[in-house]
C-alpha cells in the first residue's frame, strides 16, 4: 500500500467514496455520517490544505483519510498540551472492505503522526455506532470521553498511544 497526498483531481474520487459510504451506512441503519454532510467543495478545500492522503489501486483512489494536526471543534474537551494527530473521514471503496485496509491506513496515520512528534492518534465516532467502536477497540484505541453537539449528535472520543 502506498499512501500519497491527494491532488485536486482526486477530489471527485474522494467525494464519491464518501457519498458511497454515506449510502452504505444509511442503508444499514447505521448512524455515523449525515447524507451530504461533506460537499465536493469541502473536499477540494481540504485537499488544498494538504489534509487528504489517499491510497490507490493502480490509478484509482480506493481509500483515504483526513489527517489533521489539531481538532478544536471535536476535541475541545481535550484542552491539554498533548501533541496529537487526528483522523477524520476514513473512507474505503467497498470492493476493498474486509481486507485490513482500514487498519493499514490507521497504522500509516499513526506512523506519520509519530514521525511528526505526536504521542497519540485521535479519532471519534458516533456514540451509537457500537460496531465501529468495537473495531477501533480491536485496533488498540481506547475511549477517553464524549462530545455532545447540541443534543443533535454525541460522539465518542478515542485515542491510541503512539509510543
Amino acid at each position: 500500500m502506498i499512501m500519497r497526498q491527494a491532488s485536486r483531481p482526486d477530489a471527485e474520487a474522494i467525494h464519491g467514496l464518501r457519498v458511497a459510504a454515506e449510502q452504505w451506512l444509511a442503508g444499514r441503519g447505521i448512524q455515523q455520517w449525515g447524507m451530504g454532510e461533506v460537499s465536493l467543495a469541502d473536499v477540494r478545500s481540504q485537499i488544498g490544505r494538504g489534509e487528504w492522503p489517499v491510497c490507490r489501486s493502480g490509478d484509482i483512489v480506493c481509500a483515504g483519510l483526513r489527517l489533521l494536526w489539531s481538532d478544536s471543534l471535536v476535541w475541545q474537551a481535550a484542552d491539554d498540551a498533548t501533541v496529537a494527530a487526528y483522523v477524520h473521514g476514513l473512507v474505503i471503496d467497498r470492493q476493498h472492505a474486509g481486507t485490513g485496509l482500514g487498519a493499514s491506513l490507521l497504522a500509516w496515520a499513526g506512523h506519520r503522526g509519530r514521525n511528526a512528534g505526536a504521542i497519540v492518534l485521535r479519532l471519534d465516532c458516533v456514540q451509537a455506532n457500537a460496531g465501529l467502536r468495537r473495531y477501533y477497540a480491536r485496533l488498540g484505541f481506547r475511549e477517553v470521553g464524549t462530545r455532545d453537539f447540541h443534543g443533535r449528535l454525541s460522539v465518542v472520543l478515542l485515542e491510541k498511544d503512539l509510543a
